[in-house]
């Protein structure tokens, strides 16, 4: 299973977006980042699902142009108008060669998930590696209308209780990717973000 960052490099604010190639070719959300889909097709001529971390705007401003270009699946926790399957707690999506249990994830946005299997984890801003805020393990922002700190610290406790030992690559929605003790870098966030202070100073 390959993964590719296709939003690396950009020149605007956007989500990383993660196409995964292999048994069944993935891309985990579509980001901001104008063009999007011409990074996609200078590796893959088709891909057979969108998956949704959330819904914020700068996962899904480009989304309609990658349904477009490669008309395919859109699977999503939250209602959306493309969306061709719901996905909740618990369930299983095929991503690359990979099967990954669905985990809510919600504190950053109430529509949040993770996506889990044997040795990688999607995060998006549920935990991240670095983000500018913190390195080696930081969490998203709870600070806005109908985010929550303590609804986030339960999300990220859900993680590290589905979380297979042998989880070793992190792809999260913002910051660098992460290869090695993933647990290690979650717990750390975890800690961070009991202590209550505000992620961003004023």
């Amino acid at each position: 299973m390959a993964v590719h960052t296709v939003t690396k490099g950009a020149e605007t604010f956007t989500a990383n977006v993660y196409l995964v190639t292999g048994e069944r070719t993935v891309l985990v959300d579509a980001g901001t980042m104008a063009g999007v889909e011409d990074v996609v097709a200078e590796h893959t001529d088709e891909i057979d699902a969108v998956v949704l971390t959330h819904q914020h705007g700068d996962h899904v401003g480009e989304l309609d142009a990658v349904l477009d270009r490669f008309d395919a699946d859109l699977l999503a926790y939250g209602d959306h108008p493309r969306r061709t399957e719901e996905i909740a707690d618990g369930d299983t999506v095929a991503i690359g060669d990979e099967r990954f249990e669905v985990i809510h994830t919600p504190g950053h946005a109430d529509d949040h998930v993770s996506l889990v299997s044997e040795h990688t984890i999607f995060s998006g801003d549920a935990v991240v590696h670095d983000d500018g805020a913190f390195d080696d393990g930081s969490f998203g922002r709870t600070d806005m209308a109908g985010q929550s700190r303590d609804v986030l610290i339960e999300s990220i406790e859900r993680i590290l209780d589905r979380l297979p030992e042998g989880v070793e690559r992190m792809y999260a929605g913002h910051g660098d990717e992460f290869h090695g003790d993933v647990r290690a870098v979650i717990e750390r966030a975890l800690e961070r973000a009991e202590r209550r202070e505000p992620k961003y100073s004023d």
